[in-house]
């Protein structure tokens, strides 16, 4: 396992540190975005600037992209396999409003938005906002429950 993420790192260009290594690990095992506060409520022990600074690292090499949810606070997510966070790559997130969690939809892409002569992209978002599937089930069964 933690040869297979030093690969992953190396891939990248990125040093293997034991920091690097453990954010990685910690990522791959995440169903939804996290943010800076996430990881360090994760690693207790951790400098603040140590993990902004491996989560800004693994953005500059195409390890995760960024979201802005509009909850205030970035949250970050792996890249798909293959990613180069090109214009083409770029794809939907979903923000839950009840959990605040913000997951990608890398099978909805933002389409291509033509733009005027000299005007250049420079980066795009799209946020969904609404319940997660979560989310949804537990308020259905508490209106189930208050109809009973």
């Amino acid at each position: 396992m933690l040869q297979n993420l030093e690969l992953i790192l190396q891939e990248k260009g990125v040093r293997p540190t034991a920091m690097r290594l453990m954010v990685l690990d910690f990522l791959q095992g995440q169903s939804s975005a996290v943010s800076l506060n996430d990881l360090e409520a994760h690693f207790l022990r951790s400098d603040r600037i140590t993990l902004y600074r491996t989560l800004k690292t693994f953005e500059d090499k195409g390890l995760v992209h960024s979201i802005e949810d509009g909850t205030g606070s970035t949250k970050y997510a792996l890249c798909e396999e293959g990613c180069a966070c090109a214009p083409e790559d770029l794809h939907v997130h979903f923000s839950c409003s009840k959990c605040q969690e913000t997951f990608c939809l890398p099978m909805s892409r933002i389409p291509k938005i033509p733009l005027p002569d000299n005007f250049t992209m420079e980066e795009a978002s799209l946020v969904v906002k609404g319940l997660c599937g979560s989310c949804a089930t537990k308020n259905a069964m508490r209106l189930q429950g208050d109809e009973a």
